[in-house]
């Protein structure tokens, strides 16, 4: 279990932080129009939102250090 969240931690921090430093993006679709079965689609790169970095630091450190720490 402790193992689990260390993983999860570390793979939650290097997202964060790769996500903060501005290289996260996504591929959005839009349809432009569309006449009957004929469609034009505009394929747009989004950038995550950089609270969401933020927050996978924050809760990535959190679930390391909770995986390190030895309970009594």
């Amino acid at each position: 279990m402790r193992a689990g969240l260390i993983v999860v931690g570390i793979i939650l921090l290097i997202a964060g932080i790769w996500v903060t430093l501005g290289n996260g993006s996504y591929k959005k679709t839009d349809t432009v129009a569309q006449l009957g079965p004929a469609k034009i689609e505009a394929t747009h790169d989004k950038a995550v939102p950089q609270w969401i970095g933020i927050a996978g630091i924050v809760v990535g450190g959190l679930l390391t250090i909770g995986g390190f720490v030895k309970k009594s």
